[in-house]
């Protein structure tokens, strides 16, 4: 408002305080500028009767004095001319030119509102000029920038024939949309058949985990078994001892009563020869010895049998021993083939499972949905179409996760941060968007490159290089939904 009213100050003629003031104070300066070239004058020497009397009339100092206010509208002489005086051009020509501070002095005094005004417009460009080098050094720019996303190529997992495609391209799409149908046929029958083997599976399992208490039961009373059969051969060889040592004792009766009875036929032998006896009493004796010898044989008969029958129990108490260390040696181990067994048909019930659930996933990928919400491109899919395992069959583009790549160069990321604000211009819509950087690059982009530089193979040329930073945009603003990956960008920086 300043600059306006200074524009046309004889037009208003109300002046306001502050511009008086001004005023007042340029011409103080201006006195002051005049005292001072004249004190400048004198040193060099100029005569002192060229400064104005005390006494010169009031006419001579209104010559001297420079022109009022009321005198501004009239054409000011130029401080550069020398006064004409009456006498002629030859006697102005003759007048030397006033020196330059006095002629700046006369024409501050003559254009006190220009001078003003000067002043004005050389702080305003002083002040502008230092605010525009702070606000250039407070961004930092780029045109080499865009707008990035996910593009997520959707392909199938199974090979088949499409009987249904549900999307085109350029069509918006939500999270588990379905997209495309495979014909489903096969893949039920081959998860009928994965579920009747599981069936099966599960059967035998049934069927095995009872033999294993049943082994336990059975290797236990074996176990029994045997070690009764042990103390049964003790027992019978224990009784086979015990008759082989009667034996033996009668046997050794028998030989007693033998030799008895050979001394007594012999003895009655010879009364018999002598006649001292009876034949008859001498038989009879001899009947008795015979008999005594008879008894000894079937006596040693008796205990030879018991010997043999000592050794049939021992040989019978080892074999019950010997089955008995085998039982209790096998026992863990039938019992640990039988769980064996039963850990095989859990396995066969695991893999029987794990192929119904492959076979149930088969078959639910004949339906191909959409992963994420976004806009449909590259579609090649049709109906009758015979798609492979892995093959593309279209891209969606992710609209609600997007940010911005900008290729700064690396003479202007000095001062740049993580978190620091950024306005986004978009040229596709018009709009300035609010953003920040989100984090700083790893390394340049002719790092990343298919074919990276090889400074050290060749001749260096230094060449500035570029760095992708990657800035992200403010949720909630208005306009968001439509940009897309790919857009140009202007992205500017505050570093400052």
């Amino acid at each position: 408002m300043a600059e306006k009213e200074t524009d046309k100050p004889g037009s208003d003629p109300a002046v306001t305080g502050q511009l008086r003031n001004l005023l007042d104070e340029q011409r103080r300066l201006s006195v002051e500028i005049e005292r001072l070239i004249e004190q400048e004058r004198n040193r060099d020497g100029r005569s002192v009767a060229d400064r104005p009397l005390a006494d010169e009339t009031p006419a001579e100092e209104e010559k001297e004095q420079p022109p009022r206010e009321k005198d501004l509208e009239r054409k000011p002489q130029t401080p550069t001319e020398p006064a004409k005086k009456p006498g002629g051009e030859k006697e102005a020509q003759e007048q030397p030119k006033p020196p330059f501070r006095r002629r700046a002095a006369g024409w501050v005094h003559t254009h006190p509102i220009e001078t003003m005004l000067g002043l004005v417009a050389l702080v305003v460009v002083l002040v502008g000029g230092y605010l525009l080098l702070q606000y250039l050094a407070s961004y930092e720019n780029t045109d080499d920038a865009q707008v990035d996303g996910h593009t997520d190529p959707i392909g199938s997992r199974i090979s088949g024939m499409v009987i249904g495609v549900y999307t085109e391209n350029n069509r918006s799409v939500v999270k588990n949309q379905t997209l495309v149908d495979l014909d489903p046929r096969d893949f039920m029958s081959a998860l009928n058949q994965a579920q009747a083997n599981l069936a099966q599976a599960q059967a035998a399992l049934k069927a095995e985990a009872p033999n294993v208490p049943i082994t336990v039961t059975s290797v236990a009373t074996n176990v029994i078994a045997a070690r009764l059969d042990v103390a049964n051969g003790e027992a019978a060889l224990d009784a086979a001892r015990h008759d082989y040592q009667s034996a033996v004792a009668q046997l050794r009766q028998a030989e007693a009563d033998a030799g008895n009875a050979a001394v007594e036929e012999q003895r009655y032998r010879r009364l018999a020869d002598k006649e001292e006896v009876s034949r008859e009493l001498y038989d009879q004796r001899a009947t008795e010895a015979a008999a005594q010898h008879a008894l000894v044989d079937a006596r040693r008969s008796s205990a030879d049998s018991a010997a043999k029958t000592v050794d049939q129990r021992r040989a019978v108490l080892d074999q019950s021993r010997e089955r008995l260390r085998e039982t209790e040696s096998n026992q863990p181990r039938q019992i640990a083939v039988q769980r064996s067994t039963v850990a095989t048909r859990q396995a066969n019930v695991a893999a029987a499972a794990a192929q119904a659930q492959q076979a149930w996933l088969n078959l639910s990928y004949c339906k191909i949905l959409a992963p994420v919400a976004g806009n449909v491109g590259d579609k090649t899919v049709e109906v009758g179409q015979q798609v492979a395992p892995g093959q593309e069959l279209l891209a969606i583009t992710q609209t609600d996760d997007i940010w911005v790549t900008a290729n700064f160069k690396e003479t202007q990321i000095e001062y740049m941060r993580p978190g620091q604000p950024v306005d986004i211009s978009v040229d596709a819509v018009g709009q300035t968007f609010r953003g920040f950087v989100q984090n700083m690059p790893g390394a340049t982009g002719a790092t990343y490159s298919l074919l990276p530089p090889e400074n050290a193979t060749g001749n260096y040329v230094k060449v500035v290089q570029r760095l992708p930073v990657r800035i992200r945009f403010k949720p909630g603003q208005r306009g968001l939904e439509r940009l897309r990956p790919g857009m140009s960008v202007e992205p500017k920086v505050w570093v400052r």
